[in-house]
């Protein structure tokens, strides 16, 4: 006999198939402890080796960046929407329904709205850059390099190096040339400032705090509101604020990327990153010297 399937922990004989109706009485099942539940998302299949040690290390460099006083950001791209007159998931307080339409047909929508968000954790701010076209690399280290000039920059006038906490996919991946040579091109020589990425295990996105810190409190105050426009895309973002201080403020980011765009050996070369001893595919620094 093989080991127990994970996905199969906390089945009872009770959920052998489909339950419709309580089974032994809706009474006497509620005293037992049954209610009308639905699904739970819980497993994520198999762990990386490395990651116990990547995340005691993102552990270990976020603690050292933030008593030295410099920045650390943490970085992704929320679900995309659709703009429209479309149904956004939850309730809001209001006297009668607000009526949208019946399909979320794409061809229907203003545009499909892409917000990039940026989490500057010792500040507990929000800075997210909304575009409308596609989530790629560059967009991504746009959108970093416009938090650092309209924000970063101000509130740490005095930081050489900043430390960046994101997913190991998408469009800030950890395997993406384009991604780093935008970082270095955009942030790193336009601004003079060394950046050292650490990326997160796969299927540890949510561990990354600008899930939980903004994303969900931005999800939770446009709750039940439809997204007619990027106007009141926009305003729902702003509005997001929360007791223990969290603001966010929200910029349009019109410019269209381009995809398939691909990087040679050479160039990825030159840009001089340094990759760390721990984890090197997750963890490294772009720093201001290039290599010719």
């Amino acid at each position: 006999m093989g080991p127990a399937d994970p996905t199969q922990a906390g089945r009872g004989p009770e959920e052998e198939g489909p339950q419709d109706q309580p089974p032994d009485g809706q009474a006497a099942s509620k005293k037992k402890g049954y209610s009308l539940r639905g699904n739970r998302k819980r497993f994520t299949g198999p762990p990386h080796p490395d990651r116990d040690k990547q995340f005691s290390y993102i552990d270990r460099q976020r603690k050292a960046f933030l008593k030295a006083g410099d920045p650390v950001v943490s970085v992704d791209t929320k679900k995309k929407e659709l703009i429209g007159n479309f149904k956004n998931a939850g309730r809001a307080w209001r006297q009668t329904p607000d009526e949208v339409l019946a399909h979320d047909f794409p061809s229907d929508a203003e545009c499909r709205a892409v917000p990039y968000g940026i989490y500057d954790l010792a500040a507990n701010r929000g800075f997210v850059r909304v575009g409308t076209s596609k989530d790629t690399p560059e967009f991504a280290a746009d959108n970093i390099a416009r938090w650092w000039r309209d924000e970063g920059s101000r509130r740490y006038p005095q930081a050489e190096r900043l430390l960046i906490h994101a997913d190991t996919g998408g469009s800030n991946a950890a395997d993406s040339r384009v991604f780093k040579v935008r970082l270095k091109e955009k942030l790193v020589d336009a601004y003079g400032i060394a950046v050292t990425m650490c990326h997160y295990p796969a299927g540890a996105s949510k561990w990354n705090p600008v899930e939980h810190r903004l994303f969900s409190q931005i999800s939770n105050n446009w709750a039940g509101t439809p997204l007619r426009s990027l106007k009141v895309m926009l305003s729902a973002i702003r509005g997001t604020v929360t007791k223990t201080g969290l603001k966010t403020r929200a910029r349009l980011n019109r410019k269209n990327y381009r995809t398939g765009v691909k990087v040679t050996n050479k160039v990825l070369a030159s840009i001089g990153m340094q990759r760390h001893k721990v984890c090197p595919n997750w963890n490294y620094t772009i720093s201001t010297q290039s290599l010719e």
